[in-house]
């Protein structure tokens, strides 16, 4: 099975992006053909400094490296360096109903944050399904959050195929319902653009401060804590099963304070990166090794995409006849 997936660079990863995008989209290395792309061409929407996209969209590489990514079984490449992608994506906004944008749950969730409302923002749905179909996968690992843009991306191939003849597959949004919403130090989902993140990689300091400032309630010790709190949601993510229900018996037993519990959550925290800290500064002394990655990465996405456009381009009526 061909599976895709990609993250945008428009910061410094976190525990949200790990538990919710990393480790599901790194297992399915394993016995599939996977492909994994960072989205530079996406973070124009929100970030307009070129030298701090280049220095971000470096640090997904490192991050998907240090956090398991194997060159010799995933293809890893950056969207800016596969052409094909944005003269797919002016094809496909040729069919795409206008309505079918303005429906988009990312476009009114940006707006409500305050973005500017300008052309790329709108058409991003389209540039996404340019993404996924290029590469021809039968598989998008998505959040439940982010099904719709995988549905978005099968009504518009739909729509080609009806107008112009067959020609991409429709893929399959690949949901892990285990895999919940991550919450952030506030309770909402942990999300760059709410400030409420966990780092995976920066300073310690850095991260006890997030951990230690995790919103909790005005419970006294002794008295019984409620399980659901974002607090014990973000212990969970690194425990097992047989310490989740220890802890949850004592928490609802009452007699354990929040700082106990933020306390234990960072030594886990900074334990569990740790290695993965190691391997990301290894990656990060070798930049031309990591560009030899992405270089062999897009060699390959191209393969695949480059053949489809131009059957795109002659169903279309496009070029030389």
């Amino acid at each position: 099975m061909r599976v895709l997936s990609g993250i945008q660079p428009t910061g410094e990863l976190h525990v949200g992006n790990y538990f919710g995008a990393l480790v599901p989209q790194l297992e399915l290395q394993r016995g599939n053909e996977a492909f994994y792309f960072i989205a530079d061409y996406h973070s124009m929407t929100s970030l307009r400094d070129p030298a701090e996209r280049r220095r971000l969209t470096h640090g997904v590489a490192l991050d998907y490296l240090a956090c398991g990514l194997d060159p010799a079984r995933a293809t890893l490449y950056r969207q800016s360096d596969f052409p094909e992608v944005t003269e797919l994506a002016w094809i496909l906004s040729t069919l795409t109903p206008m309505g079918l944008l303005e429906r988009a749950h990312a476009y009114k969730d940006k707006i409500a944050q305050g973005l500017s409302a300008d052309h790329g923002l709108f058409a991003y749905p389209v540039l996404q399904a340019a993404d996924i179909l290029i590469a021809n996968p039968d598989a998008v690992p998505v959040g439940q959050d982010q099904k719709q843009h995988v549905e978005m991306a099968r009504d518009i191939a739909a729509r080609f195929n009806h107008v112009y003849g067959e020609l991409f597959k429709l893929p399959e949004p690949l949901i892990r319902e285990e895999v919940a919403v991550v919450p952030g130090t506030d309770g909402r989902k942990m999300s760059k653009s709410y400030g409420n993140v966990i780092p995976m990689f920066a300073a310690q300091r850095e991260v006890k401060k997030a951990v230690m400032g995790i919103v909790t309630d005005s419970t006294p010790v002794e008295e019984p804590k409620k399980w659901e709190l974002p607090l014990f949601q973000l212990w969970s993510l690194f425990a097992d099963a047989a310490e989740r229900a220890a802890m949850r018996a004592r928490a609802e037993a009452g007699g354990l304070g929040y700082g106990d519990a933020k306390k234990d959550l960072l030594a886990r925290v900074l334990a569990h990166f740790e290695p993965l800290r190691a391997r990301r500064e290894d990656w990060a002394r070798r930049p031309d090794d990591v560009e030899d990655v992405l270089a062999e990465g897009v060699r390959r996405a191209r393969a695949i995409g480059a053949p489809l456009l131009a059957e795109a381009r002659r169903l279309c009526g496009l070029g030389r006849g």
